[in-house]
Order: structure tokens, then sequence, then C-alpha cells
């Protein structure tokens, strides 16, 4: 293990005004997503399409990391370039999704845990090989009546950190990622009480199988209420409720927080990051983002599978890209979007 490389390559992916793209959608996710445009559901347009959200140069200013799925990392841009090639050229870190997904927790309905840990040794191997230099690994907890269990918190923590002891084995940094759904109908104040639970059990069992934390980034949910929560949370109680959070399980060591946007509008999740960063809160990790739908929906849309649309939707990512970027800072404002 390369201490020194881990520790750089983390500092990297969360840099000041960066964050992380994820585009690592399986197959059947993003074949749902173009299926609702009528997009063709073929390798090619798979591989046209992710062309087109790296395509705008200026992506490296806003992006520090981009999370791919295999197929990706095997296939090239439409010009010939491996994408892990194209990462670098823009001065992105690629990255690459290991888990293979969630699935039922035994003998505990309505739970899952994450499963991929058979073989993953061989697979970072072969990943670093093709480029990739930090890995995802994703959990899944669901907030409902009597759940989440601590069968289901232990099983999955134990997953991420048994995962990142591996990634860092090959010279790879972690994303761990202990995601409570925001479905449902809980306050924040339950979204609190499992998110607590769930990242502070994380935090135990990394440190058990001697994860080092410098050279990890953390890809948390935000603190929210569940969307069908009849008097939901503002934009500054989720602020602070997801900060109190953190201080409270997230060692000083770790690197990097990038949050996930679990189906928050874009605006809405730029919103939320921009309010953490503004707290003037004294912080010893930075606070990102690493979103998909949330940067990738409307350009997605403004592409719509059409080959001469491409141009015109790299630059709708590029804009979501900076309004993040911005957020990143406790920069970022509503009239920024009228004014693009």
């Amino acid at each position: 293990m390369n201490t020194q490389q881990l520790k750089q390559i983390a500092a990297a992916m969360v840099a000041p005004g960066q964050g992380i793209l994820a585009m690592d959608e399986s197959h059947p996710t993003c074949n749902k997503r173009f299926e609702k445009l009528g997009i063709p559901t073929t390798e090619e347009k798979r591989r046209e399409y992710r062309h087109m959200l790296l395509k705008e140069d200026g992506m490296g200013q806003y992006i520090g990391g981009a999370i791919l799925f295999d197929e990706t990392l095997r296939q090239t841009t439409l010009d010939g370039k491996p994408f892990a090639a194209r990462l670098n050229e823009i001065g992105i870190v690629p990255g690459i999704k290991v888990d293979k997904g969630a699935k039922e927790l035994a003998l505990h309905p309505g739970e899952k845990v994450t499963e991929g840990l058979d073989g993953l040794r061989d697979r970072l191997s072969e990943y670093y090989e093709l480029g990739a230099r930090f890995a995802k690994w994703r959990a899944v907890i669901t907030i409902g009546d009597d759940i989440p269990s601590r069968a289901c918190l232990v099983a999955n923590a134990h997953g991420l950190a048994r995962y990142a002891a591996l990634c860092q084995e090959a010279d790879l940094v972690p994303i761990v990622e202990p995601e409570v759904l925001m479905d449902g109908t809980h306050t924040i104040e339950r979204s609190y009480e499992v998110t607590h639970a769930a990242q502070q059990l994380v935090f135990e069992h990394l440190e058990e199988q001697g994860v080092v934390f410098e050279g990890m980034v953390l890809k948390p949910n935000m603190v929210v209420s569940g969307y069908e929560c009849p008097q939901r949370a503002d934009v500054r109680q989720v602020a602070e409720q997801t900060i109190r959070c953190l201080k409270s399980t997230v060692p000083p060591q770790v690197r990097g927080i990038a949050f996930l946007s679990g189906g928050q509008t874009d605006e809405e999740a730029t919103e939320h990051l921009n309010a953490m960063n503004s707290l003037g809160e004294d912080m010893p990790w930075r606070l990102t983002f690493s979103y998909g739908r949330a940067l990738q929906q409307a350009a997605m849309q403004a592409w719509n599978g059409d080959t001469n649309n491409i141009d015109q939707a790299a630059k709708v990512i590029l804009h979501r890209a900076r309004m993040n970027g911005a957020a990143t800072n406790g920069e970022y404002s509503p009239e920024m979007e009228n004014a693009a």
C-alpha cells in the first residue's frame, strides 16, 4: 500500500472548488432513463452519452474525479481515446464502481446488504491496470417501521470496511457510501438518528480493518426529511443537522466528504451543499458533491440521443458542474442559474 499516493489522490478528488461526477449507472439504470426519453438502449448510445458528459475541457475545473461503470472504463470516446485517458487529459481522476448491487438481507424483510466482495481483490488489480485510481461501493439503508435493524447496519458497515481495506491494498482510494435513503414519511430527526448510527458503525469497522482515513472519501446522504414527510425541513435545517451529524461521527483525518444527491432536484442539491459551506462552521474536511442525476439529468434531456445535440448538452452539464463548484465554496446563489 502506497499511503502517500492514496493521500494525494484523495486530495485531488476533493480539491477546492471541485467535486465528483457519478457516471457509473449500471446497464439497467441507464437504460431505464434512456427509455423514458425514447433513446435506444444500446452500448453505442451509452458510449455516446458518456462521451458527451466529458466533452468540455472545462469540466476539469469543477470535477476532481469521475466514477465510471465497468463498460465505460473499457470503452473509448467517440474520437478514440480510452475514457480513463480522456479524464486524465482534462485533469480528472478516473474511478470505478466495484460493488455488485444491494440484495435482500436474509431473515430481514425490507432490508438490503451490498454484495461484491468475492473476487474483488483480482478485479481491483485489473481496474488499476485499466487506469482507475479510486473505487466506489454503495450500501443502502432504508428507514421504515422497525427498520433499519442493527443486523442491517452491521452487515453493511462490515462490507464497506472490507471493501475499503482491499482498495487501499491495491492503491485505490475507496469512496465509502453508506446511503440512508430519503424515501419515506420520516422526520429530519429520524433521519439524523439513523444516519448517525450508520456512520458511527461504518467508522468503527473501518478502524478495525486498518483503513487509512486520510486516503479515503466519505459519500454520505444529507440529513433530510423523508420525501413524503408532511412537514419537510428547510435548507438551513438540513445544513445544520447534516454538519452536526458529521461532526459527531467522522474522524477529522478523513480527506473529504462528497455528498450524494439521492433524488433531490438539481437546484435543491446545489442549495443544500451551498448552505453547509455558508454556515461559517470550522470543519476539518472538505464538503463537496458526488452527484449523478443532479449533474446529468438536464444534459441527458438536452442530448436526447441525438448526436447533433452533443455540443449543446455538454455545455448543460458544464453549467451544473460550475454551479456545484461554486456551492463547495459557499458562493452559489439561485440568481446564477438565471444569469446562465
